[in-house]
């Protein structure tokens, strides 16, 4: 499994349109994400119009691919696209990426095998 974050600046004169968007989101447009192979997708708005994203996959590029070739996210991705600053092409696919520097599971699990390696009993 991937962990995939990243993060949009969303234009802080359209945050509220941009929110009530996504309240709710087009059902087919929900059934293609989910599709996609993306799960456990979150989108986290900060101060300012920052935008970060957070999903989980098995196979990112197949699920950028399979969301590139949807007309249904081309439909989506073609009426947010005026939502956001700096951005060159689909949000869904020019989203500047974010690296993993902490993963609380992974660290205790690493954790708990070294303990086991090092422990005397």
């Amino acid at each position: 499994m991937t962990r995939v974050a990243f993060q949009l600046q969303v234009d802080p004169a359209l945050l509220d349109e941009y929110i009530a968007r996504h309240t709710p989101v087009w059902p087919e447009m929900l059934a293609e994400i989910a599709a996609s192979g993306r799960r456990n997708y979150s989108l986290f708005l900060g101060d300012g119009g920052r935008l970060f994203g957070y999903y989980e996959t098995d196979d990112d590029a197949a699920a950028q691919a399979y969301l590139a070739a949807s007309p249904v996210a081309a439909r989506w991705e073609a009426e947010m696209a005026r939502f956001f600053l700096g951005l060159d092409g689909r949000p869904d696919q020019a989203a500047t990426p974010l690296a993993e520097v902490f993963n609380l599971h992974d660290q205790l699990a690493a954790s708990a095998g070294d303990h086991r390696e090092s422990d005397p009993s």
